[in-house]
């Protein structure tokens, strides 16, 4: 039983750990670091523009 949890606990560390890199890749994007964008519209916008970048 011991070794589930083991396992359960690198899991969730693996995705974690996956989601933390994406956002600090994010954040090398000036305008999303200091949130330059005021409404959250435009934000949330430069963050999917900044996401599609990064994946291509």
């Amino acid at each position: 039983m011991n070794c589930v949890v083991v396992r359960k606990a690198f899991e969730i560390y693996r995705q974690r750990n996956i989601v933390e890199r994406a956002i600090n890749r994010l954040k090398q994007f000036r305008r999303i670091a200091t949130r330059y964008e005021k409404l959250a519209v435009n934000y949330t916008a430069m963050i999917t523009i900044a996401s599609i970048i990064l994946w291509l």
